[in-house]
């Protein structure tokens, strides 16, 4: 069994509001916020749709998705005032999204039973999926392949949690859906709230290779005792 229908509708409406907030950041016309809050919005199912090809395609199959995505666009574009009002409800808004969309991933890969790892990169992609495509439209490199505040690993976390939830202890669908988005949401803030980034390229060599050295010369020295 599925989670509700609005919870679906909810992530969608609430990722259509991310995609908001980046088109009056860019000062973009009606069509840039329409086509951002689609992004947003419907970005990251419909690659989790595209990848499992099976249980249909979300964002065609929902009478309200396409509709909700463009009412909100639309309304943040002639009626601003509210999202000028609140500036801290950006930082909130992008939190909740990512969330609520690793959520409703990782449950349609459960309710078509695919395997524990497929489930959760299904999670996985449908948190980052939809802002990955809005920075490509934009022409800015991808904010997960980027030095972040724990993006995908926010999702990953949030989807990691939902399955073993679920499938691992049998517990509610809904239980399983508030500890999914209450560990994606206390990651990500603790992550914006000390600025925690995820690093570059790491360097190891030199350390595996002294550390070889320091075992290497530590056993000629047991050989030559005996």
């Amino acid at each position: 069994m599925s989670l509700p229908a609005w919870l679906d509708l909810a992530s969608v409406v609430v990722g259509a509001i991310s995609g908001v907030f980046v088109a009056r950041e860019r000062r973009l016309d009606p069509v840039g916020f329409v086509g951002l809050a689609i992004l947003c919005g419907l970005g990251g199912g419909l690659i989790r749709d595209m990848m499992m090809q099976t249980g249909g395609v979300y964002m065609l199959d929902s009478p309200y998705a396409i509709v909700a995505v463009v009412a909100t666009a639309l309304l943040a574009f002639f009626f601003p005032g509210p999202f000028d009002r609140f500036p801290a409800l950006i930082e909130w808004v992008d939190i909740v999204s990512v969330g609520l969309f690793a959520l409703m991933g990782t449950d349609k890969a459960v309710v078509h039973g695919l395997l524990p790892v497929s489930a959760i990169l299904m999670g996985t992609i449908t948190g980052v999926g939809g802002g990955m495509l809005r920075d490509v439209f934009l022409g800015d490199v991808p904010r997960i392949f980027r030095p972040s505040n724990y993006y995908a690993l926010c999702a990953l976390a949030g989807a990691a949690t939902y399955y073993l939830a679920v499938v691992g202890t049998s517990i509610e669908k809904l239980w399983g859906a508030a500890l999914c988005v209450c560990v994606t949401v206390t990651l990500r803030r603790w992550s914006l709230r000390y600025n925690v980034l995820s690093p570059t390229d790491v360097n190891l060599g030199p350390r595996v290779a002294g550390r070889m050295r320091h075992l290497t010369k530590g056993t000629r020295i047991v050989r030559r005792s005996k």
